[in-house]
Parts: structure tokens; sequence; C-alpha cells
């Protein structure tokens, strides 16, 4: 607003002449006081209408900075993030899938099947796994989120659950709770955020989708200029291939180490070593005996996972927002040792109980091209190694190797080729094209149609 000295310096200057001309007679200075009034009364209709054009354009303003704002908040924009308290997203995900085989029946032969329910999905339209997060400053010393999945069959189930320190002293910071485990480098990412429509046949054999913890998670980022971190997790070893014991202490442990730079202005890397131990008590999973009966078997003991993973980024000039390359791998080996119970409900010719050993591994390889703005390809790998586990009851002639159907060894194998499109960074929708040899007695040939919106404050992705 106009302050009131501009205002009379204004009206000094307008009037000035007018001043001498009426001042030698009443009649004059009463018609001088009225065209100051008029003056003073445009002015003031004037400033009204400015005031009304600044508020108008502010809250037009408002609902274009808030989709431009920054995804994560900074310690800059801490206190925005508060001011909502806290901030809430949601990711939505759905697909189509036409496969050419029952995904019924989906194995991954020669591995030990894992809790939760893997594989392609049911045929048809189906809705995907969404998400709603709640995430917010807590106070100057912690921060705090929480996920929901909520599932197709209209079950919810807590994703993650955590708090974190925010930027401790010499570089550790501090997480509790349940989280997504930082070994490897697809395992803490959230599923909305891959590549492709599902994880790797390696995620799915070794860890059955992901590995989530509850427990703590101590991490030391160096003070280097290159980037280089080591993590510990301590956790209640719950996740498979562990699962709850009723024991008091420590369930499971990893242990992670991540080295990364950049290669001149264009391309930057990163190489990762992870080791998780976990233990497991009469873990169960379901077979097939050599008769066709059905039995559920059960595995007791340790396994001892080591996960290599690297990631390869390119943009020319460091700008991503026309053209990019990433190129990204991990490789997994696993041993297990303990002990393995043949028909623990007796369903079939009864328990039995003997010594189990394996060492297995997999890996995976894709590259994803942004060939330009807002479309991609990408083309990835699988391939895994079940070995031939030592089962004490097969060497000792009580059972035979056809009572172990799933336990035979295989290599299976997939080849991926998806194409995505995505409007703003709120919207994708993907095309994908398989080819699963997961069982040996059938090719199952896989068409994906996806679709993943976000919706609210979504935070940026790890590198």
């Amino acid at each position: 607003m106009f302050k009131p000295t501009v205002l009379a310096t204004a009206l000094a200057a307008a009037l000035g002449t007018s001043l001498s001309a009426y001042a030698a007679d009443d009649q004059g200075l009463a018609q001088m006081r009225e065209e100051i009034r008029q003056m003073k009364q445009d002015y003031e209709a004037r400033i009204q209408a400015l005031e009304k054009r600044l508020q108008t354009a502010e809250t037009q303003a408002a609902p274009a900075q808030a989709a431009t704002a920054p995804a994560v908040p900074t310690a800059a924009a801490a206190g925005s993030a508060n001011a909502f308290n806290p901030a809430i997203s949601a990711t939505l995900g759905g697909t189509y899938a036409n496969l050419s085989q029952d995904p019924a029946k989906f194995r991954i032969r020669g591995f030990v099947p894992g809790a939760e329910p893997i594989g392609p999905g049911n045929r048809s339209f189906n809705l995907g796994e969404s998400e709603l997060t709640l995430s917010t400053n807590i106070d100057p010393l912690f921060a705090g989120q929480l996920t929901f999945a909520l599932a197709p069959d209209n079950s919810v189930s807590v994703e993650e659950a955590f708090f974190q320190t925010k930027d401790l002293s010499n570089g550790v910071n501090l997480k509790g709770g349940r989280f997504l485990s930082s070994i490897g480098y697809l395992n803490s990412i959230h599923a909305h955020a891959w590549d492709f429509v599902d994880a790797p046949l390696a995620y799915q054999a070794f860890f059955g989708g992901q590995y989530k913890t509850d427990g703590l998670q101590f991490r030391w980022l160096a003070p280097t200029e290159r980037f280089f971190e080591l993590g510990l997790e301590a956790g209640n070893g719950g996740s498979f291939p562990g699962n709850l014991r009723n024991k008091n202490g420590i369930g499971s442990t990893a242990l992670f180490a991540h080295v990364g730079d950049d290669i001149g202005e264009s391309g930057s890397w990163r190489l990762g070593l992870s080791y998780l131990n976990s233990s497991a008590t009469n873990r169960p999973f379901d077979d097939v005996d050599s008769s066709g009966a059905a039995v559920t078997d059960a595995i007791s003991g340790h396994a001892n996972t080591w996960i290599a993973d690297g990631i390869y980024k390119w943009a020319p000039n460091g700008n991503a927002t026309q053209t990019n390359f990433k190129l990204q791998g991990e490789y997994f080996q696993r041993r297990e040792s303990g002990t393995l119970t043949y028909d623990t409900l007796a369903q079939s010719s009864g328990t039995a109980a003997g010594g189990y050993s394996s060492a297995q591994s997999g890996w995976y390889l894709q590259g994803v091209y942004q060939f330009q703005p807002m479309w991609r390809v990408g083309l990835r790998y699988d391939k895994l190694h079940s070995g031939t586990p030592d089962i004490g009851l097969i060497n000792s002639g009580a059972l035979t190797a056809a009572d172990f159907s799933r336990l035979a060894s295989y290599n299976p194998s997939r080849t991926s080729l998806m194409f995505d499109f995505s409007p703003s960074e709120f919207s994708r929708f993907r095309l994908q094209l398989a080819r699963d040899k997961s069982r040996p007695d059938a090719t199952d040939n896989q068409i994906f149609l996806q679709y993943i919106m976000s919706l609210g404050v979504h935070g940026a992705h790890t590198f």
C-alpha cells in the first residue's frame, strides 16, 4: 500500500499550479478542496483494486506452488513439512494380466517357498497393492513414517512404521521400528518405484518378495568426498527365510556396505555388499509326496545370505530430464542348514525328521533407457541355481527324492521386456512382456498392463 507521505507528495505535485490560481478567493478554495477529495477517493479505489488483484494472484499461485514443491522435505523446509503434521500421501496401483499358465500352480522349482504368496498374480484385471503413508518431522531430533499396505483382498497390513534420527554427530544415524532392510539394492525401494511390474526371481526365492524387519538399524556415513556408508541391523527375524521363534534376544542380523562416486559430469555408480543371518524354527511349507498326496513339511535351522549389488546411471551432463540410462544388477548366495521335518501334520505316511543343508544362488541384470521425455524401455534377465540339497531322510533311505518334489534341482529363468509412459512424476503406465521358466513342465508367457498413481507429497527415491 502507498504510504501517507507518498500520497501527500503526489497530491502536492499535482496541485502545485492550482494552489496559486485559487488561493485568492473563497470560491477557488472550495473548488480546490473538492478536487482534493475526488483525487483521494480515486487513489483509495485504485489501492483497493490492487489489493484485490494481489489476493487473487496469491490464491491462484498456492496450488501451483504445492504441485512443484520439493518432494522430500529438506532442513530448510522443515517448518513447511510440519505445517501439515503429518504429510499424507497415497499410491494407487493396478494391473491387467494375460497369463498362458494357471497362476494358482506357480512354483519356483528347487526353492523352499516363503510365507507370502509370490508369482504373477491373478489373471484379468487386478487391484494392486496400494500404499498410504504418513510422515513428519517429530521434533528437532527425530522424524517418523507410517506406511500401510492395502491389499486387493481388502486386508490392511503395516508395511513400515519407524522413527529415525536427524543427522546425529559424526555421520551416525539410528532407525527403529519396522522397516524395509537396506541389504542389497532393490530391497529398500517400495514396489511402486520399481522399473518392472514384479520383483526379480531372486527376491521372490530368497526373501519371499522383500525382506523387512522389526528392530533397529545403525547407519554411518563416512565424512569423505566419495560416498561410503556402513550399516548394521538387528531384528526379531520374523521375516522369511526366518520366522518368529518365541525367543528372547536377536533373531536376525544384517550388515551392509555401499560405496559410490561420479564419473565425470554424466555418469555415477554405486556398489554394495550385504550379509543376512536369520534363523527359523519349524518354518512350514507345502509340498507333494511320491504318492501325489499334499503334505506340510518344515525347516528349522540357520540361513546365511550374501548379496552383491551394483548400479550405474548415465545422463548427458547430469541432466536426466531428456535422456538417461540405468544399468542395475544383484547376485545372491544362500547357505542353509538345520533339520527338515516331513509331513508335520501326519497327512500322509507319518512324521519323520532328518538333517538338511543347501547352497543356492541367483542373480538378475536389467537396463532401463529413457529415449525421450516421458518414455522408457527396459530389459531384465533373471536366473536361479537351486543346487542339490542334502536331505538326511533321503540319504538314510527313509524317503525318496520324489517325496520332496518342490526341492528337486532346477535352474529357473525369466526374460522381461517393458515399456512405460509417465505423463508426470505422479503417474505412470506400463506394458510388460515376460517369458517365465520358473517351472520345468511349462513356460508362462505373460503380458501385463500396469498403472501407478501417486497422490499427495511423495518422497524422492533412492539413488
